[in-house]
């Protein structure tokens, strides 16, 4: 397996953070379409935000060997509930970093106090939910939400 490190983003890593969310690539399948800088600004002080009241929260991938930024991952507290998430740079798709990352995602649920974890996708990513089931993940909801297709996949972990 990939050999991957998370650390928090910080005030100096918006540009790694701005190249994933600016990418029309990355985001097709997420929001379906780049975000400009404005708004990307605006919603990286809220990541920023969140990531303060929280051992969990939003991280950098990197490669191991090479400290290279690869993606991002996220593990949000909400209640006794957590939802992850992950988006890699293009070049890093296929590569074996979404299983690494994933094994990352669950280790740090499984160190909390969270019971369940749920992942929001596109239900036309199938590599992202043929991760998600191969580690456990069913399907709670396909559908509509704010104007987009979703599927929102749980996975019981206490």
């Amino acid at each position: 397996m990939r050999s991957i490190e998370f650390h928090k983003f910080t005030s100096k890593d918006f540009e790694a953070y701005y190249r994933l969310v600016s990418d029309e690539r990355v985001m097709a399948q997420i929001t379906e379409r780049a975000i400009p800088k404005s708004e990307a600004e605006e919603n990286y002080q809220k990541l920023l935000l969140r990531n303060q009241e929280t051992r969990f929260g939003s991280f950098k991938v990197l490669v191991s060997q090479t400290d290279t930024f690869i993606g991002y991952a996220h593990l949000t507290p909400k209640e006794d509930e957590a939802e992850i998430g992950y988006m890699f740079l293009p070049e890093y798709w296929n590569q074996g970093y979404g299983k690494a990352t994933m094994q990352k995602l669950l280790e740090l649920g499984d160190s909390s106090e969270f019971s369940l974890l749920t992942a929001i996708i596109d239900p036309e990513n199938v590599a992202s939910r043929r991760l998600l089931t191969s580690n456990g993940f069913e399907t709670d909801f396909l559908g509509l939400m704010d104007g987009l297709q979703t599927e929102i996949l749980k996975k019981r972990i206490k």
